[in-house]
């Protein structure tokens, strides 16, 4: 029996996965290849990118094939009355569960093994590629109404047809350290070779002022301007990682360091603003008789912007971010585990077509689960919710409704 409920939804799952591969390959990969295709980057190189990538898609899609798989597979035997005949044989419904968990135990594995490893590895080569695929076609990195950031460069660009761009605005500093301005109502995209990228700017107008002493500037006017983006910072643009293309270890390990980095700056604004507060403290004990009296206006302005600027490092999105890719490391691969309690139990309901109402409820609860997960970020991220309870309150409902249907249904 454990044999045959088994190796049934295995093949369910397979039947789910590749379902959901589908709708996910085309959603993510196929856009973005159609997208690089566009720019005339040679075919095989886009299929190199997309095989990189599928890892991603790997992960993301067993969890709700473990749903879909189940369902079917629970709802096909309850419909079938083979639930019932187990029972009247003197079975439970233990010899339902078992085999199904383990399964989901087994995909959850597999999931985080390849959302964990996998996906780093497949990171770490889509970006090689990527980055000696802009060096030879660098109109990729500018799109119509963007914001690209090269290094210490910052581009605006508005409408983008071929080489051709609308609107441009550029944010740099000179190599006296000005902040410059830069700005053009047309502008041609050329390839610079070895040196980069260059951008051919019509009536440009550009400005420079210094760090301090804002009102200290100077402009001028060109009817043509090359600027030139050096490889280097071009190569840097795509070279960073984020934490979502780190593994578990990795992220924790940054977390870690962020959170040193924090406290050593969180200690030392504490201590600045407790010697504000000491200050105000003297000249409110003591009044005109002391100097800090002259000053109070001052440092209590002082002691408020510094309790305000701890508030902002204390709440740090950066590591807000991390904190929450960390969870969803574990949260999402899991999720198969945590659907199948929900699974067995809205399967074991099933009257009649229980495939096909298993594939459909299946669905249904996909949708329902990734509107939570990504409700869940929003939140964490814009209102600072824990980042454990934003990631894993998904899971942990799938699991509670599910159970609770489960023992419901037992004890009828």
């Amino acid at each position: 029996m454990f044999r045959s409920i088994f190796f049934e939804t295995l093949i369910s799952f397979f039947v789910a996965f590749l379902f959901f591969f589908f709708i996910f390959f085309v959603n993510q990969l196929l856009l973005m290849a159609q997208e690089i295709l566009t720019k005339k980057v040679p075919f095989q190189q886009v299929a190199l990118l997309v095989l990189y990538s599928l890892p991603s898609v790997v992960a993301m899609s067993a969890p709700f094939a473990s749903l879909v798989g189940t369902l079917m597979t629970i709802g096909r035997m309850t419909s079938d009355n083979e639930i019932l005949v187990m029972l009247s044989s003197g079975l439970s419904y233990r010899n339902v569960f078992i085999p199904a968990v383990t399964i989901g135990i087994f995909i959850s594995l597999m999931s985080f093994l390849a959302n964990d490893i996998l996906l780093p590895a497949g990171t770490v080569q889509f970006t090689r590629l990527y980055r000696r695929i802009l060096v030879s076609t660098p109109a990729l990195e500018l799109e119509s109404n963007s914001v690209k950031r090269f290094k210490d460069t910052v581009v605006v660009t508005g409408n983008v047809e071929n080489n051709s761009i609308d609107d441009v605005l550029i944010l740099d500093k000179t190599s006296d350290g000005e902040r410059r301005l830069i700005m053009a109502r047309n502008a041609k995209l050329r390839d610079g070779g070895v040196e980069g990228m260059s951008l051919d700017l019509t009536n440009a107008f550009i400005q420079t002022s210094k760090e301090v002493a804002r009102q200290d500037y100077d402009y001028a006017s060109s009817s043509f301007l090359r600027y030139l983006i050096p490889q280097d910072d071009l190569i840097q643009a795509v070279s960073s990682i984020g934490p979502r293309e780190m593994s578990s270890t990795d992220v924790k390990k940054e977390i870690k360091n962020q959170e040193e980095e924090l406290g050593t700056r969180l200690d030392e604004e504490y201590n600045r603003s407790l010697t504000y507060a000491l200050s105000l403290e003297t000249a409110l004990r003591y009044g005109p008789q002391r100097e800090e009296w002259n000053q109070r206006s001052n440092t209590l302005s002082s002691f408020v912007k510094g309790i305000s600027t701890a508030a902002v490092i204390k709440n740090n999105r950066n590591l807000l971010i991390y904190r929450l890719e960390y969870y969803k490391k574990f949260s999402i691969p899991f999720g198969a585990l945590s659907f199948v309690f929900l699974a067995v139990s809205l399967g074991l309901l099933a009257k009649k077509s229980g495939q096909t109402v298993g594939f459909i409820f299946g669905l249904i609860i996909a949708v329902i689960y990734w509107a939570l997960l990504l409700g869940g970020q929003t939140m964490g991220i814009r209102l600072g919710y824990s980042p454990f309870w934003s990631m894993w309150f998904p899971n942990i409902l799938a699991i509670s409704i599910g159970l609770l249907m489960g023992i419901i249904r037992i004890r009828r």
